[in-house]
């Protein structure tokens, strides 16, 4: 041996170096090997362990070929010779097809998936490298040459180990993630709330049966209080009452501080949406509003952190009589009882036997419910037509307009005696209805996978919207309910004398220290990499489910190439925004940029970014657009109570918010003007511009682009044919209905109208075959005005199409 290999053989490994002294064998002959003596350490706690990864969301971290030039690099090759690359890679190979090998692998927390990942992996490692360890190079070197009584390809599995936990180093620390997504005892959380004695008291009633306004007595009685509510509207009504009432009452959503003195000192009542309640104040009384939210598959974690976590005296807890079993489970791990105080409604609601059949039928108070937009639009240009004014509510309006589409319509002395409304009235909001009548009963919403579903209502929904009729205190004494058509009303019916089943879960979400731990242990994960980990390790016992996270990835993987840490990487990823508006998406990304950059967000760059000043919408587009730029200055503000610094113009940008919400104010009173202007700036040769996301009628839209030239006769014929088949889709969604459903989406492909309507589940080949024979009706009479050569030839070869 070389003399200057001795000074070398120091820096080897103990294995290598026993290897060399007893001519390159392991002391311990390679049948002799333990099994278990490559499986990692499994002391973690019982059942913490129990539950097999999700592998499918480890992402290998990418290790790059050594590429020579150190001097232990080289050793290998001094003290044996240089490596056969195509040995290598038949005994690799042949190293991968040992069960044998698999067997350990598994041991080692490598399944199938990550054990060929890792092969791969470490294969490429080796091949592509100039030059690897001391100890492997002696290994494979001895492998290559046929040396039986020195080398087996078994003698492999120790380094290929070590690159597997380089590439996926989870699996050296899996106990240590199980520990930190076990989820099992929330309660265990909040040691300050478990210091202390509580006493529940669940007001369980339906709507308009007076139980939160109990709640809140004892609230207002009380020394120091403080109200969770799920919306601002709530929040702030509750800090307007306190403060009539002479009790000192802040307000804290996520947007807004408003204090009740004027020196800002912290007032004893406080006012605030639920994610924003504090766990370490202490207080005499608390009031949790509408817990049955806790089952809300995205924000339920924040009705779950308030109930085990708030430190008062008294918890007041309000809401539907379906949540008091899973609430006195929850409170009996927390050694407390529950006292339950049931309320019933205050006034009669009466399911009316008729439909409303035709918007000729509306009276004053009556509030017509839609479940999108487009029906909101459609509707309310329909009522004006028939010179009646009317009020319009819809969810991502802004507070201010809202509360003033409210007081428009419980004006006595206003001509606005017509509510047109989404579900957002369902909460938040005190409204003098005599009458719901549901538009439909059927309702666009997103399932775990983020696929767009359309499903009737659920009882719960219905009753919290039904409930609006015949609000106590009111002018109203009783409330009515009903649906626009008669399907729809027989369907209805049963909606509501179904009971509303039980709340048997309650959300939990990561927390910013749980993710922290995580990027310890995995610190080149991605943030939307470490959440899907910990959710696929999360554990959870019978009472609580993990809440959708989608949202947050979404952020996240929109957000990752930007260098932020993780502590202000996760506030961001938290941003309350809607990711379909493209304009408030792109906006936090230039927040999230700018930010990295050190550079104050100024009111004078957000101006410049918005254009501010804004004038008042001339059309549809324009008012949705204004709708965008009031979520983005909402986004400011969020971010600036978390980021001081970085944000500092907040009264600045509040100001010209309240500015924003009076332009948006006039754009809703003029909704019928702006509906007309959008339809007219739409000429012909343009309609095919005109974006599937703008939020125009499905039916005003798409009769544009089936011809260049319509009356308005024919317009409006067409448009309320097309608006009564839509809405008599209440039992679409059922299975039976799925085949022919694919047939007819077959059957007009070709047409974008119908194929849209079909594959949403709003039209049906009997619903359409109607509608042209009633079209075609209307032409032969000469009332339509579909009058060109083109639209007669369409129209007939659409009907061979369909014949054959």
């Amino acid at each position: 041996m070389s003399r200057c290999a001795w000074p070398l053989l120091r820096r080897l490994p103990a294995r290598a170096g026993l290897a060399l002294r007893y001519g390159g064998a392991a002391a311990v002959p390679r049948r002799a090997r333990p099994a278990a003596s490559f499986s990692s350490a499994s002391s973690g706690d019982g059942g913490a362990s129990s539950r097999a990864p999700d592998t499918s969301l480890f992402v290998p971290v990418p290790l790059k070929p050594g590429l020579g030039g150190a001097a232990e690099e080289d050793v290998g090759a001094e003290l044996t010779r240089p490596l056969d690359k195509g040995e290598v890679l038949k005994n690799l190979n042949k190293f991968y097809k040992r069960k044998e090998i698999q067997r350990l692998g598994t041991e080692n927390g490598l399944d199938a998936r990550l054990f060929h990942q890792a092969f791969i992996s470490f294969r490429k490692y080796i091949m592509e490298s100039s030059s690897v360890s001391a100890d492997l190079h002696i290994i494979l070197n001895d492998i290559c040459c046929g040396f039986v009584l020195l080398g087996h390809v078994d003698d492999l599995f120790p380094f290929f180990l070590r690159h597997a936990k380089q590439i996926f180093p989870m699996l050296d620390c899996m106990d240590d993630l199980r520990k930190i997504s076990d989820l099992r005892l929330p309660p265990n959380w909040y040691p300050d709330a478990r210091a202390i004695q509580r006493k529940i008291i669940f007001h369980a009633g339906p709507t308009n049966s007076g139980k939160t306004y109990h709640a809140i007595q004892r609230f207002l009685s009380a020394k120091s209080g403080i109200y969770c509510g799920p919306l601002k509207l709530l929040a702030h009504e509750i800090f307007q009452k306190s403060n009539d009432a002479n009790v000192p009452c802040d307000l804290v959503t996520g947007e807004e501080r408003v204090f009740a003195s004027e020196d800002a000192r912290q007032a004893p009542h406080v006012a605030c949406t639920i994610e924003m309640c504090s766990t370490n104040t202490p207080y005499e009384v608390a009031v949790i509003d509408e817990i049955q939210m806790i089952r809300d598959p995205a924000r339920g974690w924040a009705w779950t952190r308030a109930l085990l976590g708030l430190c008062a005296e008294e918890i007041h807890v309000c809401g539907e009589p379906a949540a008091i079993d899973l609430v006195t489970e929850l409170m009996y791990t927390t050694g407390e009882e529950v006292e339950v105080r049931n309320y019933e409604r205050l006034t009669p609601l009466t399911v009316l036997d008729y439909a409303l059949e035709s918007l000729d039928n509306l009276r004053p108070g009556d509030c017509i419910v839609c479940f999108s937009k487009n029906d909101i639009y459609s509707v309310s240009r329909q009522i004006e037509a028939r010179g009646l004014e009317c009020a319009v509510i819809y969810g991502s309006l802004p507070p201010g307009t809202k509360l003033e589409q409210a007081k428009k319509f419980n004006d006595p002395d206003d001509p606005c005696k017509i509510l047109v409304a989404t579900d957002a009235i369902g909460m938040g909001l005190n409204l003098c209805i005599r009458r719901i009548i549901f538009n439909s009963i059927v309702k666009p919403t997103v399932n775990e996978k983020g696929e767009k579903e359309i499903d009737s209502i659920t009882t719960s929904q219905a009753l919290q919207i039904a409930g609006r009729a015949g609000r106590f205190g009111s002018s109203f004494r009783q409330g009515e309910v009903t649906a626009m058509h008669r399907d729809d009303l027989v369907q209805l019916r049963e909606i509501l004398s179904d009971a509303v089943p039980p709340v048997k879960a309650a959300g939990l979400h990561p927390t910013p220290e749980q993710i922290e731990m995580f990027a310890y242990h995995l610190p080149d994960a991605t943030l939307s990499n470490l959440i899907d980990i910990f959710v696929s390790l999360s554990q959870v016992d019978g009472m609580y489910f993990v809440c959708n996270i989608d949202d947050f990835k979404f952020l996240a993987d929109m957000i990752q190439h930007i260098p932020l840490n993780l502590r202000s990487r996760y506030v961001f990823c938290t941003a309350p925004l809607n990711r379909k508006e493209p304009f408030v998406c792109t906006t936090l990304l230039k927040f999230a940029r700018q930010f990295s950059r050190n550079e104050p967000l100024t009111f004078d760059w957000l101006c410049r970014h918005t254009k501010w000043p804004l004038a008042a919408p001339k059309n549809i587009k324009e008012l949705v657009h204004l709708e965008a730029v009031h979520d983005v200055f909402d986004l400011y503000l969020w971010l600036s109570y978390r980021f001081v610094d970085m944000f500092p113009d907040a009264v600045l940008v509040r100001d010209i918010q309240k500015k924003l919400d009076n332009i948006i104010q006039i754009g809703v009173c003029n909704i019928t003007k702006l509906i007309r202007a959008s339809q007219s700036a739409a000429a012909p040769g343009t309609a095919e511009a005109v974006s599937e996301d703008f939020p125009l009628s499905r039916t005003q839209k798409d009769a544009r682009v089936v011809s260049d030239r319509h009356s308005a006769a024919s317009t409006e014929a067409l448009s309320i044919a097309v608006e009564a088949a839509g809405l008599r889709r209440a039992k679409s969604s059922r299975p039976s209905r799925l085949g022919s459903r694919q047939e007819d989406v077959k059957s007009y492909g070709r047409g974008s109208l119908a194929n849209r309507l079909l594959q949403e589940g709003l039209l049906t080949q009997e619903m359409l075959r109607q509608l042209e024979s009633e079209w075609q009706d209307q032409h032969r009479n000469g009332r339509s005005g579909f009058g060109s050569k083109r639209n007669d030839q369409h129209s007939s070869k659409e009907t061979r199409k369909k014949r054959k």
